[in-house]
């Protein structure tokens, strides 16, 4: 079965994915959800999950890998995004990573991931 680990992005074809759906997003500037219109090179994207971690993937850039389940303690590092108007806990996942989508992207993004205890965006 597919899943989609980050909110709009291609899907993961891996047994431990299921887990993982709609467990991160993209924020703008605004800690608001991209428009699925202002992120269409996600279709670049490949996602896999390898060694405990989201393995991400796409043309002329470094492979980037996320530690899947990190337990979050510092609260510096915790937002509210909104998605569809409603407002989600969320950790963001840093300035490498923000830096990265923002490349793939061509615009000013972080990917934030949902907060173990909140419910991820529909």
């Amino acid at each position: 079965m597919s899943c989609h680990p980050i909110v709009d992005a291609p899907a993961a074809e891996h047994p431990e994915a299921l887990a993982y759906h709609h467990r991160w997003l993209l924020v703008d500037d605004q800690c608001q959800q991209l428009e699925r219109s202002k992120a269409t090179d996600l279709a670049k994207l490949s996602i896999d999950i390898a060694h405990d971690c989201l393995v991400l993937k796409a043309p002329g850039m470094l492979r980037l890998d996320i530690v899947l389940d990190v337990i979050e303690d510092d609260d510096s590092v915790r937002l509210q995004a909104y998605s569809g108007g409603h407002a989600i806990d969320v950790v963001d996942e840093g300035d490498l990573v923000a830096a990265w989508f923002s490349n793939l992207l061509g615009q000013a993004c972080r990917l934030v991931k949902v907060h173990p205890e909140a419910t991820p965006p529909e």
